[in-house]
């Protein structure tokens, strides 16, 4: 293909969200997986050769690619709305398995990379990706330091969810649920810390004393300007395609500098649920969303225990290390 007629497929508007996803994320590629920790990659590439053409069943992430991707149906096909890029540590050779699920599947996804077993993340960045999916924690932790924002995303548990009511599973297949923690998700840290090293009331004071300073940004802060600008091509309330939420364990008094916080920056949220401490899986679940973003291992376990697609922000005081 020339560079004249790849000129011509154009690149990503400004106003594309764009979505960077690993193969693992998108697919279930775990029993693959296992054998290539197990007996290596010579065993791993022969596997995936063989069973080419046996059909990849949808991985964890691929519900929320799929609404994803079809806001794009009345979009111009140079300008999508949303765009979804697969990152690779297969070869060609063997990624050529994951193409034919995308086909299969019909995900319109045409822009992928295939590393050979290197890292993947450094490609996101030329991509344009606001958001990176992965089911390999040092891959996320290594974006998260590149500045993107980026989780790891985790199962839910294998027991069948509860049956939604039919109003409620109908939203559930058409509308864009996604619910984020404040600090150190979208906020910076600095609150948590407070919270963490000297006490609930600390932490209160601190944020009274603080009502009018706005928060800093934390790592998901670019992604949610990102949704929010998205959210704008279509109209407000129940009949929009997607909805957001903001669910903290804050509460009163520490709400008023969220508030004012998300005002200075023009973003909205949908809903925001300040829980005060409670566990976030219950809510999650009455929220419906397809995905929650946290930098707590407790919270997003809370999160998966309720059938939610959780994705673990390895970031701040919470992740020491990270």
């Amino acid at each position: 293909m020339s560079d004249g007629i790849m000129r011509g497929m154009g690149t990503p508007s400004a106003a594309t969200l764009t979505i960077a996803i690993s193969s693992r994320a998108l697919f279930d590629l775990e029993d693959s997986h296992a054998l290539f920790e197990a007996e290596g990659i010579e065993a791993y590439s022969e596997y995936q050769r063989t069973h080419e053409d046996d059909i990849l069943a949808p991985g964890i992430a691929f519900p929320l690619v799929r609404k994803l991707l079809a806001l794009n149906h009345d979009a111009p096909a140079d300008a999508p709305r949303v765009e979804v890029i697969l990152l690779s540590r297969n070869s060609a050779d063997t990624g050529l398995r994951i193409f034919n699920a995308i086909e299969h599947h019909g995900l319109p996804i045409s822009r992928a990379t295939f590393t050979s077993g290197e890292p993947t993340w450094p490609y996101i960045r030329p991509f344009g990706a606001q958001l990176f999916l992965s089911a390999n924690p040092d891959s996320v932790r290594r974006a998260l330091a590149g500045g993107i924002a980026a989780a790891t995303i985790l199962p839910t548990a294998a027991v069948p969810p509860p049956a939604r009511s039919d109003e409620s599973a109908s939203d559930s297949r058409t509308q864009i649920r996604i619910a984020f923690d404040g600090d150190a998700v979208i906020f910076g840290d600095e609150s948590e810390r407070v919270s963490q090293e000297s006490g609930i009331e600390a932490f209160h004071r601190h944020e009274r004393e603080r009502a009018r300073e706005a928060l800093s940004g934390g790592p998901f802060r670019g992604f949610l300007a990102a949704l929010h600008d998205l959210q704008a091509a279509f109209p407000v309330g129940q009949a929009a395609p997607i909805r957001t939420a903001l669910v903290t364990a804050r509460s009163a008094p520490a709400h008023e500098r969220v508030i004012r916080t998300l005002r200075e920056w023009g973003v909205r949220l949908d809903e925001a649920l300040f829980l005060g401490g409670r566990a976030k899986g219950p809510f999650l679940e009455a929220f419906g969303a397809d995905i929650f973003f946290d930098d707590s291992v407790h919270n997003i376990d809370s999160a998966r225990h309720q059938h939610v697609t959780a994705g673990h922000v390895p970031h701040g005081v919470s992740n020491p290390g990270a």
